[in-house]
């Protein structure tokens, strides 16, 4: 690896022992070794740029959580063309709220929640990172109201902000046309391109349907907010549930990492965003007429040409603060 330190085996080794030395023993400061001074860390709250936010956000999650323990459930990556590493890290964090929070006291309850985080790694330092975290999970396991907390927050997020935007259409149809066509592929073929195709396909076209081609009959997937689904029919019930109270919703892929992991058998991590406006009755309530722009990253396992393990995160809390965000 080139420009990394000796010690490192690998850019899975790298990931898990910088994790576990900065979050479980504490080396806060190793921040500054592994961290481009100018890092961008991309979050659906905003965008946090340079190591020293890195820096006091960490402080901050480790005094409300101080036995917070950081479990790594799986690292998928690549290396690029500039000899930088693509790596996709699924989280499971866990620890007693002992300390305050930005959501208030001490409540004393244990917490257990992902977030998968999405890396650049060039020279031992990180410098990109997309950074999805199950807020709204964390927030009803320390026993609080998120609805309250998303209307609270949105108007402290408001202040200063220009709201006078003109907003456009989602992009997703081409005028009264339907979206664009389809590319036929084989995962055998091209994983990142049925990748693609399966977003487009069910999500863009609304070809429901289409999730028994994509998707084994026993199907386990677990998505933001805890939810927890088992085959087609929990798995279609779920699309129904963000398609109505979002009609125009539209999903892009932004970036898909594949790797091998024996015969016929692949990881792979999707970073999507997705975007549509608040026009349905739903799990969100009734329609506020908002748009709501988030980005998700979506973990596979597939085996034999089907998915057969899934894991979405997609922050739910930044949702429903858009959603409460003053006019």
């Amino acid at each position: 690896m080139i420009g990394f330190d000796a010690e490192f085996k690998d850019i899975v080794d790298y990931i898990i022992k910088i994790t576990h030395r900065i979050w479980e023993e504490k080396a806060i400061g190793d921040i500054y070794r592994y961290y481009l001074h100018n890092a961008i860390i991309h979050t659906n709250s905003g965008d946090i740029y340079g190591r020293e936010q890195v820096v006091v956000g960490t402080i901050q999650s480790l005094a409300a959580f101080p036995d917070r323990r950081l479990y790594g459930d799986d690292v998928i990556w690549i290396r690029r063309d500039d000899e930088s590493y693509f790596s996709s890290h699924r989280i499971t964090h866990e620890g007693r709220n002992s300390g305050h929070t930005a959501y208030g006291d001490p409540t004393g309850r244990k917490v257990r929640y992902r977030a998968i985080a999405d890396c650049i790694v060039r020279e031992n330092r990180i410098v990109e990172e997309w950074l999805v975290r199950d807020e709204l999970q964390l927030i009803t396991q320390l026993g609080l109201d998120p609805h309250l907390l998303a209307r609270q927050f949105a108007e402290i997020e408001s202040l200063g902000t220009n709201h006078s935007g003109v907003l456009g259409e989602v992009n997703r149809l081409r005028g009264q046309l339907p979206p664009r066509d389809i590319e036929p592929s084989a995962p055998a073929e091209d994983l990142e391109t049925w990748l693609h195709n399966l977003f487009h396909e069910i999500w863009n076209w609304r070809m429901l349907n289409r999730v028994d081609a994509y998707f084994d009959e026993r199907i386990l997937a677990e998505s933001a907010s805890g939810r927890s689904l088992h085959g087609w029919g929990d798995y279609k019930a779920y699309i129904l549930s963000l398609l109505a109270p979002l009609p125009d919703l539209a999903v892009q892929v932004q970036h898909c990492c594949v790797m091998a992991d024996g015969e016929n058998t692949f990881r792979a991590a999707t970073r999507w965003e997705m975007q549509g406006t608040h026009t349905g009755p739903g799990i969100y309530g009734q329609p506020t007429g908002k748009r709501v722009n988030i980005f998700g990253i979506s973990h596979y396992l597939i085996q034999n040409d089907k998915i057969i393990r899934e894991w979405t995160l997609f922050d739910e809390f930044a949702v429903l603060k858009q959603l409460y965000a003053p006019d």
